[in-house]
């Protein structure tokens, strides 16, 4: 980069180097002349043509800017080591995120590699460091390019800690743009469901903010048992209903509040994905937390999600927060297919008036969104006094009311035509 200011004299140079934003050299070329009559300008070795208006000549400095390529990347790379990834809480360049950085010219390009696959926290980092290096090159602002590049997977190799999740067939995420509104016990009766139709099911508990399956399978108090194979810890889960359950609630105790950071939230949900003995499944339901944020992308980039399911009810306040949820398994960087969206407690029918529905939360709401946005319902269940019964008792209801049955039966047969190819 060079940039060439031509000003009176060398403490006006001087000056306007001070606002320069980059490294640079200064040099001060006397000698030219300001030939105030036409703003002309001519070397000294030649002579003015007219010797008369001589006198109209000025000296005057120019300075040149030379941008030091080196300093300019070191400067760079400085600025990007104090962006800390979430998970090592070392800087960029010393995580080995910074492949390259360059600064042809007037523009800065840094490209970034992560060696994760769909790595949940790239396009966060991505705008921080392009917010820093706009901030302190704001000369340059427009010509700064920040790139993301992936490594392709890697195949597992002899010194890689071994993952348990190898002879799970097909991966469900269930999720909900906001809390309340009936997520986990959707997960709970689907897994029955899908039970019920001969499939061997696990459930991975995967929300840190509320983790409730240990309460809908009456396994509050269940203390995984662990054991040593190959020098390497694995956990043993519960077994219930011919179902596999771990829950990040069976490792805190039900009073208790879970205030972890996310680094520790995201190393537990680590070691329970992949130090987990799930075995041979058919399906595994990740009952993830509401919302959406980094521990989400996390849990996304440690499984092969094959699809996932969105739980809303009918109100506009919660189909609202389905978009955002949308939009994350939609992003090109997470691109998880959508089986659907399933709207929880649809109406509500008295058992003494069976032929009547009272729209409790309003009628509709996710249908009309699903139909909206291209995305499939995959069902509608009602507000049955026995689902809010079993999951207080530890006993999912699609195993003991007839009636609850042939609505999560349907939502099944829909994800299995979906992803069991």
């Amino acid at each position: 980069m060079q940039i060439t200011q031509v000003c009176r004299n060398q403490n006006s140079c001087q000056l306007i180097t001070s606002f320069l934003n980059f490294p640079h050299k200064l040099f001060i070329l006397s000698g030219l002349w300001d030939y105030s009559k036409n703003n002309s300008y001519l070397c000294p070795d030649k002579p003015h043509p007219d010797e008369q208006e001589q006198a109209l000549c000025r000296p005057v400095c120019t300075i040149v800017a030379t941008n030091l390529t080196e300093n300019m990347e070191e400067r760079v790379k400085e600025l990007l080591n104090r962006i800390l990834h979430p998970e090592t809480q070392h800087g960029l360049v010393e995580s080995g995120f910074v492949e390259q950085v360059s600064t042809p010219g007037d523009k800065i390009t840094v490209t970034l590699n992560f060696a994760k696959v769909r790595d949940p926290f790239a396009l966060k980092i991505k705008r921080q460091v392009q917010a820093l290096l706009e901030e302190n090159f704001p000369a340059l602002k427009g010509s700064i390019t920040v790139i993301i590049k992936e490594a392709a997977p890697k195949k597992p190799q002899a010194a890689d800690k071994p993952t348990m999740t190898g002879d799970i067939a097909h991966i469900v995420a269930i999720a909900s743009g906001k809390g309340g509104v009936g997520k986990s016990t959707v997960t709970a009766n689907l897994a029955v469901a899908l039970r019920n139709r001969g499939f061997r099911v696990g459930i991975l508990d995967a929300d840190i903010y509320g983790p409730s399956q240990p309460k809908m399978f009456g396994l509050e108090g269940y203390l995984p048992e662990a054991e040593q194979v190959d020098g390497q810890d694995i956990i043993l889960p519960a077994e219930t209903m011919d179902m596999k359950i771990m829950s990040i609630g069976f490792f805190v105790k039900p009073s208790d509040a879970l205030l972890w950071r996310g680094a520790m939230a995201v190393n537990a949900l680590r070691q329970m994905i992949h130090q987990t003995r799930w075995g041979a499944l058919d399906f595994l339901l990740v009952d993830l937390p509401p919302g959406t944020g980094d521990i989400h992308l996390s849990i996304i980039s440690e499984l092969k999600i094959d699809t996932a399911v969105i739980v809303s009810t009918p109100q506009q306040i919660a189909v609202a927060d389905v978009r955002r949820g949308v939009e994350m398994f939609r992003n090109p960087q997470v691109n998880i297919p959508l089986a659907g969206i399933v709207e929880n407690m649809a109406w509500f029918t008295p058992e003494e008036l069976p032929e009547n529905r009272y729209y409790l939360f309003g009628k509709g709401g996710a249908r009309r969104f699903a139909e909206e946005n291209g995305i499939d319902l995959l069902g509608e269940i009602p507000i049955i006094q026995s689902i809010m019964e079993g999951a207080d008792t530890g006993t999912p209801s699609v195993s003991i009311d007839a009636r609850v049955e042939p609505y999560y039966r349907e939502i099944a047969d829909r994800i299995v035509d979906k992803v069991v190819k």
